[in-house]
């Protein structure tokens, strides 16, 4: 069967080098598998004796932002890194990786055409990433959870509520600031805020119009272009299909999950998040109300972008919150 199950999603071990993080004596392996074609790299930083153990998948933020949380636009966050750490702190091994368009990934077999490049893709790859995982000699598959932010949560959600029978089973999942509606519903939200009634009313006819023909208009105003333009319309049109909160209903009632929310991120309010906080009613669910820190999880009350990147270590009250959650 496992040869089976490998054979299907591609799934290959590259050894590529390895080092050992000298204030935890842990260390991470540079560790490559692949998915329909796309050959993804990776960090798996484990126990140097590979004693059996829980181990977490990692799922970083959307755009181009790589295994560590680095991004193309705020520099060199690092989030995903400290993250990765903490957990190996509490005993627990992880994966995270350069989903497809960023860091030694790439396009790969997308180069000559990006446009096919859609949440599927990256659920896709997240789905990989956790197979690989779970098939580690040294992974617990009792202990398997898994953690994300932002956007990267839809396919946390997607691999919590995938019970198929060669799916490894998600035992805890770790929602930090999720994406809480579908995508242009949230875009909705705050050019409603913004409160200039005709930017609305030019952003609620585009929202009709992908929608309705999968088309984008020649020209939005007060940028709204470059979230929503001809070039990547197909992937919004993808984006939009996904209910964060449809998928929070599908989730096993006895998974344990961790949401976090901040009263200082405007992507991730905890007002915005009722509905996917009620759609998680039924699983373990605790649920962590941030104060002052931003979507990096760092404290700044500003969530200033050109702050992402200052090398903070992460929220104390993250720090906390993950103790609570690890712990149980």
């Amino acid at each position: 069967m496992k040869a089976a199950v490998g054979l299907l999603f591609s799934l290959i071990l590259v050894l590529a080098g390895c080092a050992t993080d000298d204030a935890g004596g842990w260390v991470e392996d540079d560790v490559s598998f692949v998915d329909a074609g796309l050959t993804i790299h990776g960090t798996y930083r484990h126990r140097p004796d590979d004693a059996r153990g829980p181990a977490a998948l990692l799922i970083t933020e959307s755009g181009n932002t790589d295994r560590n949380g680095d991004n193309a636009v705020a520099g060199p966050v690092g989030n995903m890194r400290q993250l990765a750490e903490l957990l190996s702190e509490r005993g627990v091994a992880s994966l995270r990786y350069d989903k497809v368009g960023t860091g030694k990934t790439g396009l790969g077999p997308y180069a000559q055409r990006p446009a096919d490049v859609v949440s599927a893709v990256y659920t896709s790859g997240a789905k990989a990433a956790l197979r690989f995982l779970a098939d580690q000699p040294a992974t617990d598959q009792d202990r398997v959870s898994v953690y994300a932010l932002g956007e990267g949560t839809v396919h946390a959600l997607s691999l919590a509520a995938d019970t198929g029978p060669d799916a490894p089973e998600v035992h805890a999942l770790g929602l930090f600031q999720p994406l809480s509606g579908r995508y242009l519903d949230i875009i909705t939200n705050r050019v409603r805020a913004n409160g200039d009634p005709a930017v609305l009313a030019a952003w609620l006819a585009a929202v009709d119009q992908v929608r309705a023909t999968g088309t984008a208009p020649a020209n939005l105003p007060e940028g709204l272009g470059a979230l929503l333009n001809a070039g990547n319309v197909t992937a919004v049109v993808e984006a939009d299909k996904i209910d964060p909160v449809a998928l929070a209903a599908a989730v096993p009632a006895d998974t344990r999950v961790l949401l976090t929310c901040s009263d200082a991120d405007g992507q991730a309010r905890c007002e915005d998040e009722k509905a996917l906080v009620a759609a998680l009613g039924h699983t373990e669910l605790t649920v962590i109300e941030l104060t002052g820190v931003n979507h990096v999880l760092r404290d700044d009350a500003s969530d200033n972008v050109a702050n992402y990147a200052n090398q903070e270590p992460l929220s104390p009250q993250v720090v906390e919150a993950l103790n609570g959650f690890v712990g149980k």
